[in-house]
């Protein structure tokens, strides 16, 4: 049975639209396992294609290789694979056969196998595929090598690109329509997988995270080793530097004593994280450009499981042991909490795109100061509106919701924003008797509501 196709509308609209031209030259890339090859393959289904996956081997072998799949989809007379020297000679036997569409994926591969790939395909793009009809796509899973030998001012290829898609994991709301099963569940799933296609498909339950995770022969045991060690050449420190995030120093000087990486050098390593998409930074929502009043967090949800759950329970894991399950349930328990932060986000960003909130926002973010935070506040600069929101894993009693409200509007008044227009809610779990509030003014939300949006 084929796997539904999720999500992806707007970059398939994309390709689609330099599909429409002469020709075109395509980069895309992300982290590995997010989707790039079944989007590619969604894009050239029905259309004249050739695909090839590129081999960690040498130029000669892919070359040959590449040769063979060109000359399946476009036969030759007296034509083998050995007849062509080099990948510009396939690409000139190629822009004789018309409009035609040429992936090769795990573009990395071929630059690591011989440098001149890099100025072979500068000449490939300016004089040949510029003369004729082929839609060339570079597709590569190693964010940095895609950065620094595609993208950047130093490659024989920039500015030759029409465009680039660096593609993000799935949001949650089209993960849980992946997985087809109940909102609690997929929060629950989401807090491992993130909105990673590769990994969603390896759940029908949470309950799989003993399969999946907690086993040596699980798909997600060893993943996070090995997503580090595909991008860094030391992943050594940059898995201290994560550990230490996974375990709640979030702050750059709490980091640097953590691991004892001294300032100067660290700057350098958490840069590179936040390129590779591993590490992020935050600010508060209302802060200037320059503030040094800065948070990090880890952006991926399967390595921030990873480092706060597979590293703290390796040995038990190696032992075949599920001693500590209970207590990772504990603990998972409130780790979804801030997962749940980043989906009750999503949750907000919907409502204001489909304007069923007071206001249409135009910033939205965390806000702290000294010892307080506010989960979730949204801001119209130039209407001077807020809405300041509370996130909570759990269910909720009237009352307590009614208590929570009351502590958001306290600390709404610590932001600074006098004269401003002002509304408080709160996303939850499960709030009791949720209406009650509702009629005050306040805004109230719950798993319910998730559900009445995705219908």
């Amino acid at each position: 049975m084929p796997i539904t196709f999720i999500d992806r509308e707007k970059e398939l609209a994309f390709m689609e639209s330099l599909w429409q031209k002469e020709n075109s030259f395509l980069p895309i890339y992300g982290r590995r396992r997010v989707g790039k090859t079944r989007l590619v393959k969604e894009f050239i289904r029905g259309k004249p294609s050739i695909y090839y996956l590129a081999r960690n081997s040498t130029y000669r072998d892919n070359l040959l290789e590449f040769s063979r799949v060109a000359l399946e989809a476009y036969p030759g007379s007296y034509l083998t694979p050995s007849s062509f020297s080099s990948f510009v000679d396939v690409f000139r036997y190629l822009s004789e056969k018309g409009k035609l569409i040429v992936v090769i994926d795990e573009f990395p591969y071929l630059i690591q196998s011989e440098k001149k790939v890099l100025s072979e395909f500068q000449y490939i793009v300016d004089e040949i595929v510029r003369n004729s009809k082929i839609h060339l796509i570079l597709v590569g899973s190693s964010v940095g090598m895609m950065e620094e030998h595609v993208l950047s001012q130093k490659s024989p290829l920039y500015g030759r690109r029409d465009g680039q898609i660096r593609l993000q994991p799935l949001d949650f709301f089209s993960s849980w329509k992946l997985l087809g099963i109940n909102v609690e569940e997929a929060v629950r799933i989401y807090g491992i997988t993130g909105g990673i296609p590769a990994y969603l498909l390896l759940f029908n339950s949470f309950e799989d995270v003993k399969r999946v995770v907690f086993t040596k022969q699980g798909f997600l045991y060893a993943e996070g080793d090995f997503l580090l060690s595909s991008e860094l050449r030391e992943p050594r420190v940059y898995k201290l530097i994560l550990k230490a995030v996974a375990e709640g120093r979030r702050r750059f000087n709490e980091i640097s004593t953590f691991t004892g990486i001294p300032r100067s050098n660290l700057f350098k390593y958490v840069e590179i994280l936040e390129r590779l998409g591993f590490l992020r930074r935050e600010v508060p929502v209302t802060a200037r450009p320059k503030t040094k009043n800065t948070r990090y967090a880890i952006a991926d949800n399967y390595m921030a499981f990873y480092f706060r759950f597979v590293e703290r329970y390796r040995n038990e894991i190696e032992l075949e042991s599920l001693d500590f399950w209970e207590e990772f349930l504990e603990d998972y328990n409130r780790y979804l909490g801030e997962v749940f932060e980043g989906i009750a986000r999503e949750f907000l960003l919907r409502l204001n795109k489909r304007g069923e909130l007071p206001f249409r926002f135009t910033k939205i973010g965390r806000w702290w100061h000294k010892g307080e935070e506010i989960d979730l506040v949204s801001l119209n600069d130039r209407e001077r509106k807020a809405l300041f929101v509370e996130v909570k894993w759990k269910g909720l009693e009237e009352r307590e919701a009614r208590g929570i409200l009351k502590d958001v509007e306290r600390k709404a008044e610590l932001v600074g924003l006098d004269g401003w227009e002002k509304r408080y809610g709160l996303v939850a779990k499960k709030v009791e008797r949720k209406e009650g509030p509702r009629k005050e003014g306040w805004l109230v939300w719950d798993l319910e509501d998730f559900e009445r949006l995705r219908e």
